[in-house]
């Protein structure tokens, strides 16, 4: 079994998701008292959100550089960021480290081609949604069309996920908004929607819409299983 480098944090309700995934996703695969072999780091989530906002983002790359080092001097066989807005610096770190880094975007597009998908919504921090760093992704590597909620959704989007999810709040009134947002995407075309932040499915579940949602955080944990056990 190879060793998962998780580095997370961002925020830590959401990497508490990868790590219980993917230890399940061993046990169920391989049975009896068997868990996945994990090297963590965990940030400091409140320096990064300052960083994020202010623009600064080499500074972001320079703390997750540093911490996939130390994952990687860990023992980790290849390396998960535990949040979909950090891939903004993937790149970065992986001109940093030696072991592969595997890209929750290209997780995420393999089951949508899976299934058929090719045009879908994205939901995610104003960053995921605004920047082409996720959705050049998916449109360049993957053929896959992408639509984005327009700026007054995107920001309910946005704070919803920093003033309550990555504080553990879960909120009636905010559900309701969401699925709003995406009964809308569906109208305009899209066939499916990727829940393009970790914290994102904390709120809003399968059972709550008949659009097609495709959990980010689920989706790279199990892949992450499937690469761990040698059937990726």
């Amino acid at each position: 079994m190879k060793t998962v480098g998780l580095l997370g944090g961002m925020s830590w309700e959401s990497t508490a998701s990868y790590y219980k995934t993917i230890n399940e996703g061993v046990k169920h695969s391989l049975g009896g008292l068997h868990s996945a072999k994990i090297a963590m780091v965990s940030v400091d989530f409140h320096e990064i959100e300052q960083l994020q906002h202010k623009g600064e983002w080499g500074e972001t790359a320079s703390i997750l550089t540093s911490a996939a080092q130390s994952i990687e001097s860990a023992g980790a066989d290849f390396l998960l960021i535990c949040t979909n807005t950090m891939h903004k610096v993937a790149v970065d770190i992986q001109a940093n480290i030696s072991i592969p880094l595997f890209h929750i975007a290209d997780a995420t597009a393999q089951e949508l081609q899976v299934d058929g998908i090719t045009k879908v919504g994205l939901l995610g921090t104003r960053f995921t949604m605004e920047q082409d760093f996720y959705k050049s992704r998916l449109i360049n590597h993957f053929n896959i069309d992408v639509i984005v909620p327009d700026s007054d959704q995107q920001t309910i989007i946005h704070n919803v996920i920093y003033n309550e999810l990555c504080l553990g709040i879960i909120n009636i009134d905010s559900k309701k908004q969401y699925l709003n947002i995406i009964n809308d995407l569906f109208r305009q075309g899209a066939q499916a929607v990727i829940l393009g932040c970790t914290e994102i499915a904390l709120l809003v579940k399968q059972t709550d819409t008949n659009v097609p949602l495709y959990d980010t955080t689920q989706i790279h944990a199990n892949a992450a299983v499937k690469m761990a056990l040698g059937f990726l």
